[in-house]
């Protein structure tokens, strides 16, 4: 029996709680726990048939595609516009739930500003929308040192989300899911990851945004009660959330449902978590009855396997 590649897993992992947290939306937490998500829904906050994913999908598999000719910000930042203009890489070739961040930063791209000047820079400038589409990055971290990936992970954050605690948050991620590729165990993944980044994180330009990181930095996130857990669209709040969700289950399923069922951006933080959950359990475990659901589940899977053939995976 074939081994599916670590790719595929991971793109319908974060796919699969992309889709499981489209339709909820915005939803509360207390409106949640009343009626708990437990399968695949549709319709609801965005009126979508069950699995349609969201942009945060949409953006991963550009990022994947376009890494499977090389690196390049332009080519990113490219298919990027294209999504837009064109509705590529959508499950159902349209556009919907686009915030004004990314439209205002596809608008700049479109005016000639480099990928590198496109993403905001401000205080306002740290919401979970770099960090969503991140993961293929941490497929490339065999043909590079870790800290060049760490540096191209910054790179790709600043094509929308230039803050660097936007940019830090994805290296965090990156580090860890560096880690479960490597094949640790999540507390192993999680605990070295962040040793691993922080001989980065610790330079002196960093330093600023480290106290933003001490709930994630104190190796402890997986203690925090729920209630103590935030679940909107701050790129804090996803991180910390996803790494709380994947550290208290499991299971892929009780992972990605428990991120759903956190309430507020309920995609974004399914699919966060949804990412290193299907990499780390493999897509044999993913409930087949929503990857049966999702939609373009067979475009998916090629892109997968041409990222894979890309990346060595």
């Amino acid at each position: 029996m074939l081994t599916a590649p670590k790719t595929l897993s991971g793109l319908i992992g974060l796919c699969v709680g992309d889709a499981l947290g489209v339709p909820v939306e915005s939803t509360s937490r207390a409106e949640l726990a009343k009626s708990p998500v437990t399968k695949m829904l549709g319709y609801g906050r965005w009126n979508q048939p069950p699995g349609t994913w969201s942009d945060d999908s949409s953006l991963t598999f550009c990022l994947a595609e376009s890494l499977c000719r090389g690196y390049s910000l332009d080519a990113i930042a490219h298919s990027f516009r294209r999504w837009y203009k064109h509705a590529y890489w959508t499950p159902r070739g349209e556009l919907f739930g686009l915030g004004e961040s990314t439209h205002a930063v596809i608008m700049r791209l479109k005016q000639g500003i480099s990928p590198l000047h496109a993403g905001g820079i401000s205080e306002m400038s740290n919401g979970n929308g770099s960090l969503m589409r991140i993961l293929p990055m941490a497929f490339c971290y065999k043909d590079l040192t870790f800290a060049e990936l760490i540096w191209r992970v910054h790179e790709v954050s600043a094509i929308t989300h230039a803050h660097r605690r936007a940019k830090m948050a994805c290296g965090i991620y990156i580090s860890i899911a560096v880690e479960i590729l490597k094949g640790a165990d999540l507390p192993t993944a999680y605990v070295q990851g962040l040793e691993n980044i922080q001989k980065i994180y610790s330079a002196e330009e960093y330093l600023r945004e480290q106290p933003h990181f001490h709930r994630v930095f104190s190796r402890e996130i997986a203690q925090l009660l729920e209630a103590q857990i935030n679940s909107g669209g701050y790129v804090i709040d996803t991180l910390e959330a996803s790494l709380w969700c994947l550290l208290n289950s499991s299971s892929y399923s009780e992972a990605v449902l428990k991120a759903v069922n956190l309430g507020g951006h309920t995609d974004t933080t399914a699919a966060v978590t949804g990412g290193l959950a299907g990499i780390y359990y493999g897509i044999e475990c993913i409930p087949q009855q929503w990857v049966k659901q999702i939609a373009r589940k067979q475009d998916i899977v090629n892109l997968a396997n041409r990222f894979a053939e890309a990346v060595g995976s």
